[in-house]
């Protein structure tokens, strides 16, 4: 329960603030181009609302012509942590307000100003989430560096799914390249090179290259592991012993910081999966226990208790190898910030093509799905990291020329300042409400593929 609740604590934090710039965005180009907005909202406020505040705003001195003002909005928060809005005023949109449609054009409406200006305005929250998702990469950077294990530098290797060793890969292989590409380190956008990858070359036993010829289509087996929780590949853990436990079978038997465990009861074990299955095995025994110290081999007869357990804690894997850190300055960080937002915006463009398949449709997720890829504790590193994503996803999914989203108005846009004619308001009618019925259909298949998951997989 303790780990569902930091889970859903950091997805409303990551989305309110995601929200907030993204209406901001649609607000900032409205108030510049003097477009009055009536409502700018956080979360949806169906039937009733949290929070507002409606500033009063002086009255109009005689001959004064009226203007849109920041004093004509309502601020406020909903009870519906589904997303936001921000209301502009004499525009089509979820809010389908035909009334204020049906009165005379205002020259502080939306419908009353150039295309190129109503653009920006449509454009606006798409821009804002791209540069938060930037400005989070730089601060990230900025804050704690790069640091990251290269494959290389890992001698045990990793450890991989069953799906992957379907596909060719053994425990300690060392990815070397992804088609052409060098793999370098650990991450997203690795991991994605592999398994689009025609071809995966491997460092296998130090010794040998190796080229696996991937299974086609392996992305979606890949993502049927993770929606079971299961990684496509991690680094192997060397068993380094960093610490004893009184009374326990390694301080009895003379194990100290520094040990290397290489193997148990005439098995080797270069690695702690292998070593705690090992353990697994001879729970309530005494085996004898194969360790290297300052470079000499050592074997000593070890006490396993019954939970299979000898009495250590490991040496954290980033303290065994060498790892690289790059440290940014603040003028270092925003190019490097850029590059990041880039990257990650290129990378999950290119996996979009896999949803428009029948395996992609099934992997679509919801809520549940967002919640699950933060970590079930709380570390800001990770938080920010995860929120800077999201951001891109967010911008991306908006822009895309589906009525009702960003991207739906923007098409219309184009179009009227191509052909230089105005959709009439019944076609945008038409198309918001086909969009919003659209949009409410596919949260309802997201959110229902998470539940069919949780219960019955």
């Amino acid at each position: 329960m303790e780990t569902f609740i930091i889970k859903a604590l950091q997805l409303m934090l990551a989305l309110a603030l995601l929200v907030l710039v993204h209406e901001f965005g649609h607000y900032f180009f409205s108030r510049v181009f003097g477009v009055k907005v009536e409502k700018f909202y956080l979360f949806f406020n169906p039937w009733f609302t949290l929070f507002k505040y409606k500033p009063k705003k002086p009255d109009p001195k005689p001959g004064e012509v009226e203007k849109a003002s920041w004093r004509d909005t309502e601020y406020g928060i909903g009870w519906l942590p589904l997303g936001g809005y921000c209301k502009i005023a004499g525009m089509i949109d979820e809010s389908m307000d035909k009334e204020q449609m049906a009165q005379p054009e205002q020259p502080w409406e939306f419908r009353a100003k150039p295309a190129y200006q109503r653009l920006l305005i449509m454009v606006g929250g798409v821009l804002f989430n791209f540069i938060l998702a930037i400005a989070i990469y730089a601060g990230i950077v900025y804050t704690w560096g790069e640091q990251y294990l290269p494959y290389r530098n890992a001698t045990a290797g990793m450890m991989y799914s069953e799906t992957a060793h379907k596909a060719g890969f053994q425990d300690g292989d060392i990815p070397l390249y992804a088609d052409d590409k060098e793999l370098d380190y650990l991450s997203g956008e690795s991991v994605m090179d592999i398994v689009e990858a025609k071809e995966v070359k491997v460092l296998r036993n130090q010794q040998d290259t190796v080229t696996i010829s991937m299974p086609e289509n392996f992305i979606f087996a890949a993502n049927k592991d993770a929606e079971d929780g299961q990684l496509l590949m991690a680094y192997r853990l060397p068993v380094v012993v960093y610490d004893t436990q009184n009374g326990m079978g390694a301080i009895k038997a003379g194990l100290k910081r520094g040990d290397q465990i290489v193997g148990v009861n005439n098995v080797n074990t270069p690695s702690y999966d292998l070593f705690k299955a090992e353990l697994d095995a001879n729970k309530d025994k005494t085996i004898p226990v194969k360790y290297i110290r300052d470079g000499k081999e050592y074997t000593s007869d070890i006490e396993i208790d019954g939970g299979g357990k000898i009495g250590i804690t490991l040496t954290p894997i980033n303290d065994i190898y060498e790892t690289k850190t790059i440290d940014y300055n603040l003028w270092q960080s925003i190019p490097r910030g850029v590059e990041m937002g880039v990257e990650k915006l290129t990378s999950y463009v290119s996996q979009m093509k896999y949803v428009f398949t029948s395996e992609g449709a099934k992997s679509l997720g919801g809520f549940g799905a967002l919640g699950s890829i933060f970590p079930e504790t709380w570390n800001w590193a990770n938080f920010w990291s995860i929120t800077a994503f999201l951001s891109v996803i967010l911008a991306f999914m908006n822009i895309l020329p589906i009525p009702a989203l960003d991207g739906g108005h923007v098409l219309f846009l184009l179009v009227e300042m191509i052909t230089r004619r105005k959709p009439s308001e019944k076609f945008l009618e038409y198309a918001q409400m086909a969009g919003m019925v659209f949009l409410l259909l596919l949260m309802v298949y997201a959110n229902g593929n998470d539940i069919y998951r949780f219960f019955f997989k």
